[in-house]
């Protein structure tokens, strides 16, 4: 199963949105520099970022609609 995130507050989602996007950071650095464990790993995070926009807009204008 996905990692889930459903379960999380809006400013938890805003704090582990930050941490994904530092770790896709990290991996890019590393890449460069021509260290890299695994490749895929950048896609996978990118994707669970896209879960994480996701789920904050769908709070915000759930806010927002009340």
């Amino acid at each position: 199963m996905k990692d889930s995130f459903r379960d999380l507050t809006l400013d938890e989602l805003k704090v582990k949105k930050d941490e994904l996007q530092k770790k896709v950071f990290d991996i890019r650095f590393n890449a460069v520099i021509g260290y890299l464990d695994n490749p895929v790993e950048k896609r996978v995070i990118r994707r669970k970022i896209a879960r994480v926009n996701t789920l904050i807009h769908q709070l915000q204008t759930q806010s927002e609609n009340l």
